[in-house]
């Protein structure tokens, strides 16, 4: 059986971002990107049913601020209690699952696409894909970029600005770039019990 380019994606097999299907995609949660950061503020709201509709899957009391950005849409992930600031950039080429009471600070980045190396590979709209996963109770720091293929455990910390390149594991707090680890988190976390 052949795999649609949307299926090569997910599975990490190269595949054609020119594909009828994947540029529909795009641009049904283009429209729905838009109402929602075009929408009246409500501070009840956290995400207009058309963004909700769009995306892959959406926990209790998400809160999305605006602007927001994604890439596919159906193939972001949002656990309960989920809080993404203003200005964050997921590109959901690939799978993105971010764990419960988890939250992303103002502009943070979350990449799963790679593109190859070679210009002439490059030009020619073929890239894979590298899932991109983040446990409960996670904070991210404004302005962190998640390369493809990180998982960030439980309770971990990215420091703002930081560029994570590699795994990350839980209750650790990681900085810089590349992101390391600089100190672990004792006990349970009381923020978000």
């Amino acid at each position: 059986m052949t795999m649609s380019e949307r299926q090569k994606a997910l599975a990490g097999e190269p595949y054609s971002i020119f594909d009828v299907e994947l540029r529909g995609l795009r641009a049904k949660v283009r429209k729905a990107l838009h109402a929602h950061n075009h929408s009246v503020p409500d501070e009840d709201a956290g995400l207009t049913p058309a963004l909700r509709e769009a995306l892959g899957g959406v926990g209790e009391n998400v809160f999305i601020e605006t602007p927001f950005h994604c890439a596919y849409g159906v193939n972001l992930f949002l656990g309960d209690d989920v809080y993404i600031n203003a200005g964050c950039a997921i590109l959901d080429c690939g799978r993105v699952e971010i764990g419960p009471k988890t939250m992303l600070g103002p502009a943070v980045q979350l990449y799963t696409a790679i593109h190859p190396l070679d210009p002439g590979e490059r030009a020619t709209g073929v890239e894979t894909t590298a899932a991109v996963t983040l446990g409960r109770n996670v904070w991210i720091g404004g302005a962190a970029v998640l390369l493809p293929g990180v998982t960030i455990g439980e309770n971990a910390v990215v420091g703002a600005g930081s560029v994570v390149v590699r795994d990350v594991p839980a209750n650790t707090v990681v900085v810089g770039n590349p992101a390391r680890v600089v100190r672990t988190i004792e006990g349970r976390a009381t923020a978000h019990p």
